[in-house]
């Protein structure tokens, strides 16, 4: 399967889009160049090596700050290109009295 075969609809970047991956921990960053990405997943080019790095859960940077982001999963590489998949997060609980119940009645 090719990076053309991709389920969802992907918006390229002509020049790319600076990103960085970063450890869900923090313990390393890589420098990156986002080539496509969809609401599933994106295309990065990562600069350096990415040997012995924990790969299953990381977070893709989008701003300089580190205030938008994304929890993602390697799903493909070839050399220096890598395919991510966009985690989803699951919506918290209600808490409190009364949470969960199904009907109005107490």
């Amino acid at each position: 399967m090719g990076w053309d075969n991709r389920k969802n609809a992907r918006v390229n970047f002509e020049d790319g889009v600076t990103v960085q991956m970063m450890a869900i921990d923090g313990t390393w960053r890589r420098d990156c160049i986002m080539k496509d990405a969809s609401d599933s997943g994106a295309r990065l080019i990562v600069s350096d090596s990415l040997e012995g790095l924990e790969l299953k859960e990381f977070f893709v940077l989008l701003s300089s700050t580190g205030l938008v982001y994304r929890r993602c999963r390697l799903v493909r590489l070839q050399g220096d290109e890598i395919g991510v998949e966009f985690l989803k997060t699951v919506a918290a609980k209600p808490k409190g009295r009364g949470a969960g119940r199904l009907s109005g009645k107490a």
